[in-house]
């Protein structure tokens, strides 16, 4: 018997109505004889909502207890969905991550799955019952079994490790979008929705500022080989976006979409004595602290000393610039300042790299928009220029219609 998991993001199921309407769905794919877990994100902006309480009572709130109060959102929703489906005439048991077996690091706000038991998952399934289960959290592999969170969209990345330890037939996501579009929807009205993508192109375009898959999940699908279909929970004619090994092989265009990121963290480091292991020195007590690097650019030396800039998450930046202070005297460096006044945009496409012209193109279609180029980072399949945050969506509407990205593959 086919076994499906499906994971329904925030937006689907914001309410009472739309969770009895995921219900329906739900119902209707049970009808047919599929086995289905569902994984489901807190409803609407449950989360922001909780830590915003949290932080009223407290400016500090403990990672721990945070974690704690952050997981029961999800619950919240699992429960109301299965007692919808009840209503249905289906018989559904919700799972806390814990109870899922979903085995996690002890890295609270972050936690990564270290393993998942899926022995309980099956017993209910062999039951005959729709599994619904709470995304977004675990519990810690130690001893104590401490509730974790796997931060911001981490429910896409419990429904991808769900699939590959159950052996899923398929994985899907359901959004308040059609797919993967070609840009933002939001900003660029001519965005189009794509019908499959690679992996790693998906990943780039999901760390440098598309939001529809989190950047882990597509990280386990990969590693995994599972593919996922993401798609609208509303429209049930729109077919979706596949995300697999192989997409489309060698289409003209080598731009496959645009992300964008509206504001980032910039940092730099002032008077950095230009000598071996300065950088190693600067850059390890960020990731100590958790803080990913994004673009780096180092200034040309000026008697043995330099300049360093880097960027980081706009949500990371206050805690850099903490790191980068407590580290400057063991450093030698002058100074440390940061702003966020900065945005970035991105070009994503395999095959890029061997076809000439696409770094040119973007940058003069930029400059032909008056937008000021600051940094420039790239990898085999993407190039980032970070901007003047005020100009991020013009950048992302110019360079679409640059690479003629409305029109269909």
């Amino acid at each position: 018997m086919v076994l499906v998991v499906q994971k329904f993001g925030g937006s689907s199921v914001a309410d009472a109505e739309r969770i009895r309407h995921v219900a329906r769905r739900i119902a209707a794919r049970a009808a047919g004889g599929t086995r289905l877990v569902a994984v489901v994100s807190a409803m609407g902006s449950r989360t922001d909502e909780l830590i915003a309480l949290a932080t009223e009572v407290t400016v500090d709130p403990r990672p721990r207890e945070l974690d704690v109060l952050l997981s029961t959102g999800e619950v919240v929703s699992s429960t109301l969905l299965s007692m919808a489906l009840h209503d249905h005439g289906l018989d559904a048991v919700s799972l806390t991550g814990q109870q899922a077996g979903i085995r996690t690091d002890a890295v609270f706000g972050r936690a990564r799955i270290a393993g998942i038991e899926t022995a309980r998952i099956e017993r209910e399934l062999a039951s005959g019952r729709v599994v619904i289960v709470a995304g977004f959290q675990g519990v810690s592999e130690s001893e104590d079994l401490d509730v974790t969170t796997l931060g911001r969209g981490g429910s896409d990345t419990t429904a991808v490790a769900l699939a590959a330890a159950l052996g899923a037939d398929a994985c899907e996501v359901y959004t308040d979008v059609a797919g993967i579009y070609t840009a933002d929807p939001r900003i660029c009205a001519d965005a189009r929705a794509l019908g499959d993508i690679g992996y790693d192109e998906m990943l780039e375009l999901a760390t440098t500022g598309a939001r529809v898959m989190h950047a882990r999940a597509v990280e386990v699908g990969s590693l995994y080989g599972v593919e996922v279909r993401v798609a609208s929970t509303f429209d049930e004619q729109a077919p979706g976006t596949l995300i697999r090994g192989e997409a489309v092989m060698e289409q003209s265009n080598k731009v496959r979409g645009i992300a964008h990121q509206s504001r980032v963290g910039r940092v730099t480091v002032r008077g950095v004595p230009d000598r071996p292991g300065i950088a190693a020195r600067l850059f390890s007590p960020l990731a100590e602290a958790g803080v990913s690097v994004d673009t780096i650019v180092q200034n040309v030396s000026t008697e043995q000393l330099t300049d360093m800039t880097f960027t980081v998450a706009s949500g990371d930046l206050s805690r850099a610039l903490r790191t980068v202070e407590a580290a400057l005297p063991e450093l030698g460096a002058a100074a440390v300042v940061g702003d966020s006044d900065v945005g970035s945009v991105s070009i994503v496409g395999t095959g890029m790299a061997s076809s000439p012209g696409y770094a040119a193109a973007m940058f003069e279609t930029l400059y032909t928009h008056g937008v000021n180029i600051e940094l420039i980072s790239t990898s085999e399949i993407r190039i980032t220029c970070v901007v003047d945050a005020e100009k991020v969506n013009e950048a992302v509407r110019a360079l679409h219609e640059a690479f003629e990205l409305d029109q269909g593959e």
